[in-house]
């Protein structure tokens, strides 16, 4: 049985009820009303704040900002956005150094219909319309650099919002400030700390989780710490597990993250509690079957060490390593040190109580064989899986990755 009249719908077979925006579902009873969600079978209500993931909302646009480093892993920001996002759909890239090439192509050889244009005049022009620019460099520091500076301004000029991910915040310069105002767009520093009132203290609760906790940590920065995460949960969620991932940095956010924190713009009082407060609030929303962790920085990086508060703080007794074999300094750079090697790391996060799962290489600078051989090598090295993100997918972890769903009491 099925009645349409204009937007009124009822079907009467499983029983389901559905007028403009009001559906009522009775077969596992699952009732909506706008943001609003009731799940009967899975007793659980869920209320879609004002820019938390909705999946039935149409994505806003977005036009990613490089300034010329798209190429490069300081345009880290724009390489996950253009990979993938569920808050914003990425239609173009402006990177005079690249125009004319598709960014997917330009990333990984997967053509995803991004072009790359060489201006915000050229990007208007072919685009029909674009919601949101987004500044997609992670700079050292976080600064705005002048060049994006003033492609972000034109932008504005063109009546499109701005969202920045960086330290230099758009809403504490008068000029960016009364340029929004007169074109009426909106600027979103995501990076901007919180709030004394809105930041969390540890409290010891984590203690009680007994869903399993995964942290993707590295051995240095800027390594796809945060894809692999992101993959994780995806190649989980394809087989039926309840996958579940914490952002901890601006990209997360931008890619669509519901639970976490920005981790470097937390004061560092609260750190510890944001992340069990992020893990908290994630278990009791989705009842999930594992959390992944996505990981900051490295646990010996002398420029900002990270990764003892997710094994700590965190209480993750698992963890996925990301390496790269082919870099010797940290960041490249040799008066900071060299990046210890896997087994070393491996050593230093189990004196932390922590165990390493996996191994996930970053094959920067190694032809595909050069890359199967390290992989190869590590394996029979470590007695660990190994595996190629980008080459190869992580499907190869989710069996080890399930058990512990098994195991965990």
């Amino acid at each position: 049985w099925k009645l349409e009249i204009g937007n009124w719908k009822l079907e009467i077979g499983n029983w389901k009820l559905e007028i403009g925006n009001w559906k009522l579902e009775i077969g596992n009873w699952k009732l909506e009303i706008g943001n609003w969600k009731l799940d009967v079978g899975n007793w659980m209500l869920i209320y879609l704040r004002h820019m938390e993931w909705n999946e039935s909302e149409k994505l806003k646009t977005a036009l990613l900002i490089t300034g010329g480093i798209l190429h490069t892993s300081d345009a880290k920001t724009a390489h996950g956005l253009i990979r993938g996002s569920e808050r914003f759909q990425v239609i173009g890239v402006v990177d005079e150094a690249h125009a004319g090439k598709d960014a997917g192509v330009m990333l990984d050889g997967r053509d995803r219909h991004i072009p790359v244009f060489p201006d915000v005049e050229n990007a208007c022009q072919a685009l029909p319309h674009i919601d949101y620019c987004i500044i997609g460099v992670a700079t050292v520091g976080g600064y705005l650099p002048p060049a994006i500076k003033a492609v972000v301004m034109q932008c504005i000029r063109k009546g499109i919002s701005v969202v920045n991910g960086l330290h230099d915040y758009l809403n504490d310069m008068p000029e960016m400030l009364e340029l929004a105002r007169q074109f009426n767009v909106e600027l979103i520093d995501v990076r901007r700390p919180k709030n004394r009132k809105d930041l969390h203290f540890w409290t010891g609760k984590i203690f009680e989780l007994k869903t399993p906790v995964v942290a993707v940590i590295g051995t240095d920065c800027a390594l796809g710490k945060r894809t692999t995460c992101r993959m994780l949960r995806q190649a989980c969620e394809k087989v039926g597990i309840n996958a579940q991932m914490i952002y901890t940095g601006q990209t997360g956010w931008m890619q669509g993250g519901r639970f976490g924190f920005i981790f470097d713009s937390t004061l560092n009082d609260f750190i510890a509690g944001e992340i069990e407060h992020a893990i908290l609030s994630c278990q009791e929303a989705t009842h999930p079957d594992v959390i992944f962790i996505e990981g900051q920085s490295a646990l010996r990086n002398p420029s900002g060490p990270g990764g003892a508060e997710f094994l700590v703080s965190g209480n993750a007794k698992h963890v996925v390593l990301v390496h790269a074999p082919k870099r010797t300094f940290y960041e490249d750079l040799p008066e900071w040190g060299a990046i210890p090697g896997p087994e070393s790391e491996i050593q230093l996060i189990q004196m932390y109580g922590s165990k390493v799962i996996a191994l996930a290489l970053n094959t920067e600078h190694c032809s595909f064989e050069e890359a199967k051989s390290f992989q190869q090598t590590y394996e029979s090295r470590l007695g660990i899986p190994v595996v190629l993100p980008l080459e190869e997918g992580v499907e190869k972890l989710v069996p080890y990755v399930n058990a512990l769903t098994k195991t965990t009491p």
